[in-house]
């Protein structure tokens, strides 16, 4: 594994990279042909997505992270439990936005993925009107617009909004054979992993959706 920002496979979306088991990918691409995860399709958008322990790739070991687009051409994720050394005053630094209040500037800010990690995705609850946002569910919203930066530097923002910068990224057909592979566990979102559990709390509180305490899996589970 490790941080990649390969360019997507043909047909894949332009915000889509690929970012795990790129090596692992190359080598079968040959002689793969087409296989049973590719022929029935099904989404993972509004699902979380939970390391499982065995999954060691600095970037994504002991993560849960929030699938915002899932098709058949890939898939895009935000990871939700690894804040980065800086705050949110760094980003208005520079934007050249300035913070209404301490508290406001003292937010965290979190490492999203290993692509394009100057890019970012505000999280938040459904609220106001902002140029770009993109709807996951009835309950969680990304907007990447400059405006909703600038409405929570005056204490505007929509309800429970964090930033993340950069994001993971999924070819065609690769988030399904990863799954297939036991590096990840699926889970449809609950919006309290997303916004209400500290940080440290969220990757053993996404297991908990599942009945499981993860002190408790093996590091070569299957999926059922």
């Amino acid at each position: 594994m490790g941080e990649r920002s390969g360019k997507p496979g043909a047909g894949a979306e332009p915000e889509t990279e690929v970012t795990h088991g790129e090596t692992r990918r190359r080598r079968n691409k040959a002689d793969r042909g087409a296989r049973p995860e590719e022929s029935a399709f099904s989404s993972l958008t509004n699902h979380l997505l939970i390391a499982m322990p065995s999954l060691t790739d600095p970037n994504f070991a002991q993560t849960v992270a929030l699938v915002c687009e899932h098709t058949d051409r890939g898939a895009l994720g935000i990871v939700l439990n690894k804040p980065l050394p800086m705050r949110l005053s760094d980003v208005f630094s520079q934007m050249q936005i300035t913070p209404a209040s301490e508290i406001i500037a003292g937010q965290p800010v979190l490492r999203g993925g290993p692509v394009h990690t100057d890019r970012g995705f505000v999280l938040h609850r459904p609220g106001g009107r902002w140029d770009h946002t993109h709807k996951v569910s009835e309950t969680i919203q990304v907007t990447t617009s400059r405006d909703v930066l600038t409405a929570m530097a005056r204490g505007e923002g929509p309800a429970d909004a964090f930033i993340a910068l950069g994001y993971a990224g999924w070819e065609s057909g690769q988030l399904e054979r990863e799954i297939l592979e036991n590096a990840w566990m699926s889970v449809p979102v609950d919006a309290r992993v997303v916004f209400d559990l500290p940080f440290e709390e969220r990757w053993s509180g996404a297991w908990r959706l599942l009945g499981v305490n993860v002190g408790q899996v093996s590091l070569t589970a299957g999926h059922a």
